[in-house]
């Protein structure tokens, strides 16, 4: 098995198998540790499509891991050093090899931290019906893909597989986690963008918005896990290609998305096969976000 070879279940028999998400696969390594494998497994509107992407987990892993690197001087993240060939049976390293990461054991908080910089998706179907987004007023004749005044925190709840993601207001947010909990994700969220924007826009790249996750220590330390700023968590424009008024083509999945409106679908399981050409094009489309971001960093 290689990285381009579709992964898009994992059958790791040497640990627990926790939970199998939309993406990931998690195993449990010890008490204090769990083993993420990002499989080639892709979701579009909460649905898990029958069709793996060949390489994309690789991608995400990388992607991630190297944004991880990157703001580890403003936020706290789940890597340890480990190597995910080092806790699976010898036959099972190569399951791991390239899309996996060991982690620290941490509570997930149910909420998504999204943060928006251009006005785009659900953020400006929510902009058109009432000129909000999660509960922040927005100025008035905003176009689609304008750049917000400033970014926005506009969280969501997180939902289990099959389920759908619920916009919610920083008010309610609170009343999930808390206030001092809720203000120290926000800010870590809109510092994180604020960094990954400038670096991205100096590489010719438009980070629309991004999703981030966290968990809690035992302290009560908030701290990034899953994934960041990857192709599946953001939306990724050529900034020469970007106009307001327009959607600019995506280096992320956004494509599918794309494909999948213009067929009669009707957005829940089962999702309908993609053909060969799309899958190609999807997974060409994570390998070029990837190399713009990374090359030579």
């Amino acid at each position: 098995m290689s990285t381009t070879t579709p992964v898009y279940q994992t059958a790791i028999q040497s640990l627990p198998l926790l939970h199998s998400g939309k993406v990931r696969d998690i195993y449990a390594v010890d008490d204090d540790r769990l083993l993420i494998v990002a499989t080639d497994r892709l979701s579009a509107f909460d649905v898990v499509l029958p069709d793996p992407i060949p390489g994309k987990g690789a991608v995400l892993t990388r992607v991630s891991n190297f944004w991880f690197r990157k703001t580890a001087h403003l936020a706290t993240n789940h890597l340890l050093d480990t190597r995910p060939e080092a806790v699976v049976a010898p036959e099972e390293a190569e399951q791991v090899r390239e899309r996996a990461v060991v982690v620290r054991r941490l509570q997930a908080l149910p909420v998504e931290a999204i943060v928006r910089g251009y006005l785009t998706g659900s953020g400006w179907a929510a902009y058109q019906r009432d000129g909000t987004v999660s509960g922040v007023a927005l100025p008035d004749g905003l176009r689609l893909s304008d750049r917000l005044p400033e970014p926005i925190f506009t969280p969501t709840t997180k939902a289990a597989v099959g389920g759908h993601d619920e916009p919610i207001s920083f008010d309610e947010t609170i009343g999930l986690i808390g206030a001092e909990l809720a203000s120290r994700i926000r800010t870590i969220a809109l510092e994180v963008f604020e960094l990954a924007t400038a670096y991205a826009e100096a590489r010719g790249l438009i980070i629309a918005d991004t999703k981030l996750e966290f968990g809690v220590t035992p302290e009560g330390e908030p701290v990034i896990i899953d994934e960041l700023l990857t192709p599946d968590a953001s939306r990724f424009w050529p900034a020469d290609a970007w106009q307001p008024g327009a959607t600019p083509p995506a280096f992320d999945k956004q494509y599918i998305r794309d494909h999948l409106e213009s067929l009669d679908w009707d957005k829940a399981p089962p999702a309908p096969h993609l053909s060969e050409a799309t899958i190609r094009q999807t997974a060409e489309k994570y390998r070029e976000a990837e190399r713009l971001l990374t090359a030579a960093a």
